[in-house]
């Protein structure tokens, strides 16, 4: 059994996911869903609402030019975690925090197997240094970004618009369109693995066997690669495998 509300254009938009048993009480959850609890716990939640974008892009760490894809040796050895982590490393979001992936998804192995988290942002048309809302979804081997469930486009909450699209990663240097995108209800694809799909700036992607990656080395998350002097990236790798003995593993 189940309740849904549906909104006079015939778009979907309260939904209830039911489970088995019975269930005692309302519960208001911090992603802003309702849940009945007691025996099994039903959710119900708001349809998203807002833009959404398909992405695809390659990380230049583990990209294997011979397959053509990414490695998803973080995932295999269960070091994708399954909430957000870029909020641990400083950053704020515009906008709702990220929902938690599940082991579920990143048990999907495969093309579709789950790399990492990434960022995606929507930059303000006129002033592209001013964003205006921030998600974070997942990048699969083939280089699909998809939204935490693993398969849907990345859902953002922002009005209808123009934007630039910036894509960001842990410890890549991110970029960014070269101009505004049309984003709205349907999902806009946009393939930054493509020279076709210009960027702004210069080079900010790299060219590994006619496919463009993002590159890679910026081990702090500080938007720059830097070998030596302050906030160099090679000292927080150092420190990491203990300094000392340079070729030990971590």
């Amino acid at each position: 059994m189940g309740i849904c509300k549906v909104h006079s254009d015939g778009t979907g938009a309260w939904y209830i996911t039911a489970g088995t048993g019975g269930s005692q009480a309302f519960a208001l959850g911090t992603d802003n869903n309702v849940y009945v609890t007691g025996g099994s716990t039903m959710r119900l939640a708001q349809a998203a609402t807002g833009v959404q974008v398909s992405p695809r892009v390659f990380l230049e760490g583990p990209f294997n030019a011979l397959a053509g894809s990414m490695n998803d040796g973080l995932r295999a050895a269960g070091l994708v975690p399954l909430a957000d982590p870029y909020p641990a490393l400083g950053y704020v979001h515009t906008g709702p925090p990220s929902s938690p992936t599940t082991n579920v998804v990143l048990a999907t192995t495969g093309n579709n197997a789950i790399v990492d988290h990434v960022l995606i942002e929507l930059r303000d048309d006129a002033d592209n240094t001013l964003v205006l809302a921030s998600r974070t979804a997942l990048v699969q081997r083939d280089g699909d970004v998809v939204d935490v469930d693993g398969t849907s486009p990345v859902s953002i909450a922002a009005p209808a618009g123009n934007y630039f699209v910036a894509v960001r990663h842990r410890n890549h240097l991110p970029c960014m369109t070269a101009s505004a995108m049309a984003l709205n209800a349907l999902p806009t694809a946009l393939d930054f693995t493509s020279s076709v799909t210009l960027t702004y700036g210069t080079a900010a992607r790299k060219s590994i066997g006619g496919a463009q990656v993002l590159w890679t080395g910026d081990a702090t998350f500080n938007d720059q690669v830097k070998y030596a002097g302050s906030a160099n990236d090679r000292d927080a790798i150092l420190v990491r495998i203990g300094g000392a003995v340079p070729t030990n593993t971590v």
